[in-house]
């Protein structure tokens, strides 16, 4: 065994050192760091050196123009990650010695979250807990994920495509996508469309719209309409999606009950194909292991509690 894991490691090792190194990480780089942590570059630098002198092991492969975290060091990481999380988590778990529950709630959810569900859901614990504090976060499905796997968020509420065994997941409802255009398409308010007209039309979609990723089947419903296979416009946001639609940038899909009052207003218009519409589940995600602070234990414990309580039909939308 290496000496850097004796017993005497804990109370020899230089602890600023491991909060330099997980800072490192993050910030892809010693120069970024440097300028995240306000020190001079060879601070930085020399506190990597030491750190892996004392660990035994290098963390970081770094050449000109390269920055990669080694097996080890990616270890090492997660464990720093968890040693911060659990000393930024002493004020809130001292402060919750009380009656009333208090705490901070960080969620790294998908742009498509739109589901009363969720909401309701939310509410109800808004309720019952008037002085917890809460942040959302928008970013890609992907690195929703990536991020729960560093500790950096509560939770997360996303698609996903691979499971993996250190995170939980659990469906929390299901939605069905459909093809639209706007109204300046040639085909708003048309009631017979045969799907071979569709063909060779420009399109739009996400950036998870791919054969291998999350929104395959998704990409699969372009396909059977005969879509152009060269989107014009892409976008990891909903927003930006329905917006590129309505403008005529092309036909795209959108959630049916999210583009349903869009339809009602006379903004988008539904094109066929109009059966076997793929269905896409979001997810509630949190990490199995680590330290979390009873804020968010107690909402975790209630959405996953709430998802078991309702049938899926229920938390279906078409």
């Amino acid at each position: 065994m290496m000496k850097a894991l004796n017993k005497r490691f804990p109370w020899e090792l230089d602890w600023n050192l491991l909060r330099t190194f997980m800072v490192i990480v993050e910030q892809q780089g010693i120069t970024n760091a440097a300028d995240h942590l306000g020190l001079k570059q060879p601070t930085v630098s020399n506190a990597l050196r030491r750190l892996e002198t004392r660990m035994e092991l290098r963390l970081i492969e770094r050449t000109p123009g390269s920055f990669k975290v080694t097996q080890q060091g990616e270890l090492l990481y997660q464990e720093c990650a968890e040693v911060f999380r659990a000393i930024s988590l002493l004020p809130e778990l001292i402060e919750n010695t009380g009656n009333e529950l208090t705490g901070h709630i960080s969620i790294a959810m998908a742009s498509h979250v739109i589901a009363d569900f969720f909401d309701h859901t939310l509410a109800a614990f808004s309720r019952e807990h008037p002085k917890i504090t809460l942040s959302i976060s928008i970013m890609e499905s992907k690195e929703v994920l990536k991020n729960l796997l560093q500790k950096k968020f509560s939770f997360g509420i996303c698609l996903v495509d691979q499971k993996d065994s250190r995170l939980d997941y659990h469906p929390m409802f299901r939605e069905t996508f459909a093809l639209y255009c706007g109204p300046d398409h040639r085909f708003f308010q048309r009631n017979t469309i045969k799907l071979q007209e569709l063909e060779g039309e420009p399109s739009v979609s996400f950036q998870t719209d791919h054969q291998q990723d999350v929104l395959r089947s998704v990409r699969e419903l372009r396909v059977k309409a005969r879509l152009s296979p060269h989107l014009r416009g892409v976008s990891s946001s909903l927003q930006e999606v329905r917006r590129m639609i309505i403008t005529g940038f092309g036909i795209g899909p959108l959630p049916i009950h999210i583009a349903r009052k869009d339809v009602e207003a006379g903004l988008l218009w539904q094109l066929p194909p109009y059966k076997n519409l793929p269905e896409v589940d979001v997810h509630f995600v949190h990490k199995l292991k680590g330290n979390k602070n009873p804020a968010e234990k107690a909402l975790i414990d209630h959405f996953i509690k709430t998802i078991k309580a309702t049938p899926l039909q229920e938390r279906t939308y078409l």
